[in-house]
Order: C-alpha cells, then sequence, then structure tokens
C-alpha cells in the first residue's frame, strides 16, 4: 500500500493538519496517510511539548471513524531527537509490503537539504508537497517530487496555544473532540507549556 508519513509535533493537532491529510488521500495515489508524532523534533526546543501520548490520544480523537487517516507512535521507540530517516529506515524493515512517502510543506522542503542523510530519503521515498505561500518549491536536490495545491488555513498550533492562555474560544480550529479533550485536562493553560 502507498501510505504518506505526515511528520509533526502536533502540540496540538487541529483542522489545518487534518484538512492537509484529507485533501492528500482525495487527490494522490496515496491510500493512507500516518500522522506521525514527533517525540522531539531536532529543530524545535523539546521543553513545553504536552506528553506525546497525549499528543497521539487527540490525533486519534481527530480522525476516529476515518480508515485512511492513522496516528502513529513510531517515533516513540526510536533514539530522540527523532531523524526521519531513521523512522523511515525502521517502518521500511516492520512493513516490506508498504511504499513510504514524505508529506511536508514547501517552507519545509525548502531546508530539507539540512536533514540528516537526506540524500538518501530522496533517493528512495516520493516526496509531496503542498505549497505555502511565500515558499516556492524548487527542485535542486532531485527528490521525486509531487506538488500540490492542498487547502491552506492560517492556523498554527503556537497560536492555539495563547488562545487557551489568554481564554479565547478556540472552537472551530480544532474538532471538537480535541477541544474537550484539552479543555478536560486543562493542557496548555501556562506560558511553561509553549516551546515556541
Amino acid at each position: 500500500m502507498n501510505i504518506g508519513l505526515y511528520f509533526g509535533s502536533f502540540n496540538p493537532v487541529h483542522v489545518g493538519h487534518l484538512i492537509i491529510a484529507n485533501h492528500v488521500v482525495n487527490n494522490t495515489d496515496l491510500k493512507q496517510v500516518w500522522f506521525v508524532v514527533s517525540p522531539q523534533n531536532p529543530f524545535k526546543q523539546s521543553t513545553g511539548l504536552l506528553n506525546e501520548y497525549n499528543r497521539l490520544h487527540m490525533i486519534n480523537a481527530a480522525i476516529e471513524g476515518e480508515n485512511n487517516l492513522r496516528a502513529s507512535s513510531v517515533e516513540f521507540k526510536l533514539p530522540r531527537p527523532s531523524y526521519t530517516v531513521d523512522t523511515l529506515t525502521y517502518l521500511n524493515e516492520k512493513y516490506p509490503e508498504h511504499k513510504f512517502s514524505i508529506i511536508m510543506g514547501s517552507d519545509s522542503f525548502q531546508n530539507f537539504d539540512k536533514w540528516k542523510n537526506y540524500e538518501v530519503i530522496i533517493k528512495e521515498h516520493p516526496i509531496y508537497v503542498y505549497r505555502r505561500p511565500g515558499f516556492d518549491v524548487g527542485n535542486d536536490l532531485g527528490a521525486k517530487l509531487t506538488i500540490l495545491d492542498a487547502p491552506l488555513l492560517e492556523i498554527s498550533s503556537t497560536r492555539i496555544r495563547k488562545m487557551i492562555r489568554e481564554k479565547q474560544s478556540i472552537r472551530f480550529l480544532v474538532p471538537d473532540s480535541v477541544k474537550e479533550e484539552i479543555e478536560r485536562n486543562g493542557y496548555y493553560k501556562k506560558k511553561s507549556e509553549d516551546p515556541a
């Protein structure tokens, strides 16, 4: 099966993430999109990240009933920080019957040559890039690229966390199930929980 891996902190997952994943499944040859929850991104501070199991749980709540979307905890058992090349090696060994591709925004793709062993990733895995305003997609690296014009919303997890601290409503920015989870557990109320 062709599977797209959508890596991120998802701190928290929001409708922008879900719209992109849904668009990819509906408009490409990828049969499933897996949200790969990163316990620690090598390019970001880990302080303030909500516990990875809580973030995974919120994604599962958000995608309940969607057969083409899955939440993955694969990086929880790998060394930290998480490097995509190591995750792909692990997944290729564990699921030899699947073909894995990467899904990312054009902003992230501009820094792709800074990723650990990016040459190996490019050689072995297609990359699906959704355009973000202000970030053109060039392909000097020779990657197997599919460029997508996914519907984009100007929503960020950073903004959502700030709104929670300021006691503003986040309704419509996250699925109701995620909003309920955040409110029930009091997530993101303290500034120390905000890494960005």
